[in-house]
Protein backbone atom coordinates (compact mmCIF):
# COMPACT_ATOMS: atom_id res chain seq x y z
CA UNK A 1 0.00 0.00 0.00
CA UNK A 2 1.33 3.50 -0.73
CA UNK A 3 2.01 6.19 1.62
CA UNK A 4 1.26 8.95 -0.64
CA UNK A 5 -2.20 11.21 -0.63
CA UNK A 6 -4.10 10.93 -3.60
CA UNK A 7 -6.36 13.64 -5.00
CA UNK A 8 -9.43 13.07 -7.45
CA UNK A 9 -11.25 15.81 -9.56
CA UNK A 10 -14.32 14.20 -10.70
CA UNK A 11 -15.50 10.96 -9.10
CA UNK A 12 -18.01 10.69 -12.43
CA UNK A 13 -17.96 7.00 -14.18
CA UNK A 14 -14.18 6.69 -14.69
CA UNK A 15 -12.63 8.48 -12.09
CA UNK A 16 -15.27 6.83 -9.44
CA UNK A 17 -14.25 3.58 -11.00
CA UNK A 18 -9.83 4.26 -11.01
CA UNK A 19 -10.61 5.66 -7.44
CA UNK A 20 -13.09 2.40 -6.15
CA UNK A 21 -10.46 -0.35 -7.57
CA UNK A 22 -7.66 1.27 -6.32
CA UNK A 23 -9.22 1.50 -2.80
CA UNK A 24 -11.14 -2.05 -3.33
CA UNK A 25 -7.61 -3.44 -4.05
CA UNK A 26 -5.52 -2.19 -1.05
CA UNK A 27 -3.43 0.04 -3.61
CA UNK A 28 -4.25 3.21 -1.97
CA UNK A 29 -6.17 3.54 2.08
CA UNK A 30 -9.09 5.76 1.90
CA UNK A 31 -8.08 7.98 4.61
CA UNK A 32 -5.42 8.95 2.32
CA UNK A 33 -7.83 10.15 -0.65
CA UNK A 34 -9.54 13.57 -0.91
CA UNK A 35 -12.18 13.78 -3.75
CA UNK A 36 -14.31 16.61 -5.05
CA UNK A 37 -16.86 16.52 -8.13
CA UNK A 38 -19.27 19.58 -8.46
CA UNK A 39 -22.07 17.32 -8.38
CA UNK A 40 -23.73 16.50 -5.32
CA UNK A 41 -24.77 12.50 -6.39
CA UNK A 42 -21.14 12.12 -6.95
CA UNK A 43 -19.81 13.41 -3.85
CA UNK A 44 -21.87 11.07 -1.52
CA UNK A 45 -21.05 8.19 -3.46
CA UNK A 46 -17.62 9.23 -2.91
CA UNK A 47 -18.71 9.38 1.01
CA UNK A 48 -19.38 5.67 0.50
CA UNK A 49 -16.05 4.96 0.12
CA UNK A 50 -15.17 6.49 3.50
CA UNK A 51 -13.05 8.95 1.72
CA UNK A 52 -12.05 12.65 2.73
CA UNK A 53 -14.58 14.99 0.67
CA UNK A 54 -12.87 18.41 0.15
CA UNK A 55 -14.19 22.01 -0.29
CA UNK A 56 -13.33 22.25 -3.98
CA UNK A 57 -10.48 21.41 -6.07
CA UNK A 58 -7.84 23.86 -4.15
CA UNK A 59 -8.33 21.54 -1.15
CA UNK A 60 -7.68 18.41 -3.45
CA UNK A 61 -4.77 19.61 -4.38
CA UNK A 62 -3.35 21.22 -1.18
CA UNK A 63 -3.43 17.61 0.65
CA UNK A 64 -2.81 15.74 -1.55
CA UNK A 65 0.34 14.42 -3.40
CA UNK A 66 -0.44 12.94 -6.56
CA UNK A 67 -3.62 14.86 -8.23
CA UNK A 68 -5.99 12.56 -10.71
CA UNK A 69 -8.12 14.89 -13.13
CA UNK A 70 -10.90 12.98 -13.91
CA UNK A 71 -13.17 16.09 -16.08
CA UNK A 72 -14.78 16.18 -19.17
CA UNK A 73 -12.40 17.65 -21.68
CA UNK A 74 -14.82 20.89 -22.14
CA UNK A 75 -15.02 21.25 -18.12
CA UNK A 76 -10.95 20.71 -17.84
CA UNK A 77 -10.16 24.59 -17.80
CA UNK A 78 -12.56 25.66 -15.26
CA UNK A 79 -11.61 22.60 -12.59
CA UNK A 80 -8.18 23.47 -13.38
CA UNK A 81 -8.55 27.35 -12.71
CA UNK A 82 -10.40 26.77 -9.71
CA UNK A 83 -6.70 24.88 -8.39
CA UNK A 84 -5.36 28.10 -8.62
CA UNK A 85 -1.64 28.04 -7.49
CA UNK A 86 -2.22 24.75 -5.70
CA UNK A 87 -0.81 22.19 -8.73
CA UNK A 88 2.24 24.27 -8.18
CA UNK A 89 4.75 21.85 -7.95
CA UNK A 90 2.49 19.10 -7.27
CA UNK A 91 2.07 15.83 -9.65
CA UNK A 92 -0.71 15.39 -11.68
CA UNK A 93 -2.31 12.48 -13.75
CA UNK A 94 -4.72 13.78 -16.65
CA UNK A 95 -7.30 11.14 -18.32
CA UNK A 96 -8.74 14.15 -20.15
CA UNK A 97 -9.35 13.05 -23.96
CA UNK A 98 -7.92 15.09 -26.73
CA UNK A 99 -5.98 17.61 -24.53
CA UNK A 100 -2.61 17.52 -24.76
CA UNK A 101 0.47 18.14 -21.78
CA UNK A 102 1.20 21.37 -23.52
CA UNK A 103 -2.75 22.36 -23.08
CA UNK A 104 -3.16 21.19 -19.51
CA UNK A 105 0.37 23.50 -18.43
CA UNK A 106 -1.13 26.45 -19.87
CA UNK A 107 -4.83 26.01 -17.73
CA UNK A 108 -2.74 25.84 -14.74
CA UNK A 109 -1.16 28.87 -12.42
CA UNK A 110 2.29 27.24 -11.62
CA UNK A 111 4.19 24.04 -12.64
CA UNK A 112 2.81 20.83 -11.60
CA UNK A 113 4.62 17.26 -13.37
CA UNK A 114 2.30 16.05 -15.72
CA UNK A 115 1.48 12.36 -16.27
CA UNK A 116 -1.40 11.85 -19.49
CA UNK A 117 -3.00 8.18 -19.71
CA UNK A 118 -6.04 6.96 -21.48
CA UNK A 119 -8.13 4.83 -19.38
CA UNK A 120 -11.36 2.87 -20.19
CA UNK A 121 -14.48 1.97 -18.99
CA UNK A 122 -13.79 -1.56 -18.16
CA UNK A 123 -12.11 -0.66 -14.73
CA UNK A 124 -15.42 -0.54 -13.07
CA UNK A 125 -14.82 -4.58 -12.68
CA UNK A 126 -11.19 -4.56 -12.65
CA UNK A 127 -10.32 -5.38 -16.30
CA UNK A 128 -9.38 -1.77 -17.15
CA UNK A 129 -6.66 -1.37 -20.96
CA UNK A 130 -4.69 1.95 -19.80
CA UNK A 131 -2.45 3.26 -22.52
CA UNK A 132 0.18 5.64 -19.72
CA UNK A 133 2.29 8.01 -21.42
CA UNK A 134 6.28 6.99 -20.93
CA UNK A 135 7.04 10.79 -21.76
CA UNK A 136 6.58 12.32 -18.43
CA UNK A 137 7.78 14.39 -15.90
CA UNK A 138 6.85 12.23 -12.74
CA UNK A 139 9.73 11.39 -10.39
CA UNK A 140 10.60 7.80 -10.51
CA UNK A 141 8.64 7.18 -7.22
CA UNK A 142 5.73 9.20 -8.66
CA UNK A 143 5.42 7.47 -11.47
CA UNK A 144 5.37 3.92 -9.58
CA UNK A 145 2.82 4.88 -7.44
CA UNK A 146 0.60 6.00 -10.84
CA UNK A 147 1.29 2.45 -12.35
CA UNK A 148 0.78 0.73 -8.86
CA UNK A 149 -2.88 2.57 -8.77
CA UNK A 150 -3.54 1.29 -12.82
CA UNK A 151 -1.88 -2.32 -12.64
CA UNK A 152 -4.55 -3.01 -9.73
CA UNK A 153 -7.81 -2.71 -11.87
CA UNK A 154 -6.30 -3.25 -15.41
CA UNK A 155 -3.48 -3.58 -17.59
CA UNK A 156 -1.26 -1.11 -18.60
CA UNK A 157 0.79 -0.29 -21.60
CA UNK A 158 3.20 2.70 -21.79
CA UNK A 159 3.43 4.63 -24.91
CA UNK A 160 4.77 7.83 -26.05
CA UNK A 161 1.81 10.96 -26.32
CA UNK A 162 1.88 11.45 -29.81
CA UNK A 163 0.39 8.05 -29.84
CA UNK A 164 -2.49 8.77 -27.11
CA UNK A 165 -5.16 9.38 -29.95
CA UNK A 166 -4.39 5.82 -31.22
CA UNK A 167 -5.51 4.80 -27.70
CA UNK A 168 -8.18 7.07 -27.45
CA UNK A 169 -9.63 5.44 -30.43
CA UNK A 170 -8.42 1.77 -29.86
CA UNK A 171 -9.53 1.09 -26.01
CA UNK A 172 -10.91 4.11 -25.20
CA UNK A 173 -13.73 3.59 -27.76
CA UNK A 174 -13.05 0.06 -27.62
CA UNK A 175 -15.80 -1.08 -25.57
CA UNK A 176 -18.45 0.74 -27.54
CA UNK A 177 -17.32 -1.10 -30.22
CA UNK A 178 -17.12 -4.20 -28.75
CA UNK A 179 -20.24 -4.16 -27.71
CA UNK A 180 -22.03 -3.38 -30.76
CA UNK A 181 -20.25 -6.17 -31.61
CA UNK A 182 -21.66 -8.46 -29.10
CA UNK A 183 -25.08 -6.72 -29.48
CA UNK A 184 -24.92 -7.42 -33.32
CA UNK A 185 -24.16 -11.11 -32.39
CA UNK A 186 -26.88 -11.87 -30.17
CA UNK A 187 -29.21 -10.19 -32.75
CA UNK A 188 -28.39 -13.31 -35.02
CA UNK A 189 -28.79 -15.81 -32.14
CA UNK A 190 -32.34 -14.16 -31.45
CA UNK A 191 -32.98 -14.43 -35.30
CA UNK A 192 -32.25 -18.12 -34.87
CA UNK A 193 -34.48 -18.76 -32.28
CA UNK A 194 -32.66 -17.83 -28.93
CA UNK A 195 -33.77 -16.49 -25.96
CA UNK A 196 -32.93 -12.61 -26.04
CA UNK A 197 -30.93 -13.31 -22.21
CA UNK A 198 -29.42 -16.58 -23.52
CA UNK A 199 -28.28 -14.84 -26.66
CA UNK A 200 -26.29 -11.94 -24.75
CA UNK A 201 -24.61 -14.72 -21.79
CA UNK A 202 -23.48 -16.44 -25.00
CA UNK A 203 -22.17 -13.52 -27.14
CA UNK A 204 -20.36 -11.76 -23.95
CA UNK A 205 -19.21 -14.72 -22.56
CA UNK A 206 -17.46 -15.92 -25.96
CA UNK A 207 -16.27 -12.54 -26.26
CA UNK A 208 -14.74 -12.27 -22.88
CA UNK A 209 -13.19 -16.03 -23.19
CA UNK A 210 -11.46 -15.34 -26.65
CA UNK A 211 -9.57 -12.42 -24.49
CA UNK A 212 -8.39 -14.39 -22.41
CA UNK A 213 -7.15 -16.93 -24.47
CA UNK A 214 -5.23 -13.98 -26.45
CA UNK A 215 -3.86 -12.10 -23.26
CA UNK A 216 -3.25 -15.49 -20.66
CA UNK A 217 -2.04 -17.88 -23.31
CA UNK A 218 -0.40 -15.70 -25.71
CA UNK A 219 -2.24 -16.87 -29.20
CA UNK A 220 -2.12 -14.76 -32.19
CA UNK A 221 -5.95 -13.75 -33.12
CA UNK A 222 -5.89 -15.50 -36.48
CA UNK A 223 -4.50 -18.81 -34.28
CA UNK A 224 -8.15 -18.64 -32.75
CA UNK A 225 -9.88 -18.22 -35.85
CA UNK A 226 -7.98 -21.15 -37.49
CA UNK A 227 -8.79 -23.54 -34.08
CA UNK A 228 -12.64 -23.00 -35.02
CA UNK A 229 -12.76 -23.03 -38.70
CA UNK A 230 -13.03 -26.42 -39.74
CA UNK A 231 -12.58 -27.41 -43.06
CA UNK A 232 -16.52 -26.95 -45.21
CA UNK A 233 -17.86 -26.23 -41.79
CA UNK A 234 -20.33 -23.44 -40.09
CA UNK A 235 -17.86 -21.31 -38.86
CA UNK A 236 -15.84 -20.41 -42.24
CA UNK A 237 -19.18 -20.28 -44.03
CA UNK A 238 -19.68 -17.13 -41.43
CA UNK A 239 -16.33 -15.30 -41.95
CA UNK A 240 -16.91 -15.18 -45.55
CA UNK A 241 -19.53 -13.06 -45.14
CA UNK A 242 -17.83 -11.19 -42.63
CA UNK A 243 -15.27 -10.87 -45.49
CA UNK A 244 -17.86 -10.02 -47.91
CA UNK A 245 -19.36 -7.33 -45.94
CA UNK A 246 -16.37 -5.66 -45.17
CA UNK A 247 -15.72 -6.07 -41.61
CA UNK A 248 -12.00 -5.55 -41.20
CA UNK A 249 -12.09 -2.45 -43.19
CA UNK A 250 -14.83 -1.75 -41.63
CA UNK A 251 -13.19 -2.13 -37.98
CA UNK A 252 -9.90 -0.35 -39.15
CA UNK A 253 -11.72 3.01 -40.70
CA UNK A 254 -13.36 3.21 -37.29
CA UNK A 255 -10.81 3.01 -35.48
CA UNK A 256 -8.92 5.91 -38.30
CA UNK A 257 -12.13 8.34 -37.68
CA UNK A 258 -11.83 8.12 -33.96
CA UNK A 259 -8.29 8.80 -33.70
CA UNK A 260 -8.87 11.48 -36.02
CA UNK A 261 -11.88 12.86 -34.07
CA UNK A 262 -9.34 12.63 -30.79
CA UNK A 263 -6.73 14.82 -32.30
CA UNK A 264 -9.49 17.46 -33.66
CA UNK A 265 -10.74 17.87 -29.61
Amino acid sequence: MMNEKIGVIGVGNMGGAILSGALESGTVAKENVYVYDINPAMMEKAADWGVNLAANDEEVCEKADIILLAVKPQNAAEALGMCKKALDGKAMMSIVAGVTVERLQNMIDGTPRILRLLPNTPAMVYEGAFAVCSDNDFTEQEFECALSIYKSIGVVELIPEHLIDAACALNGGGPAFVAMFIEAMADGGVKQGLPRATAYRLAAQTCLGTAKMILDKNLHPGQIKDMVTSPGGTTIEGCEKLEVAGMRGAVIECINAAAEKSRKL
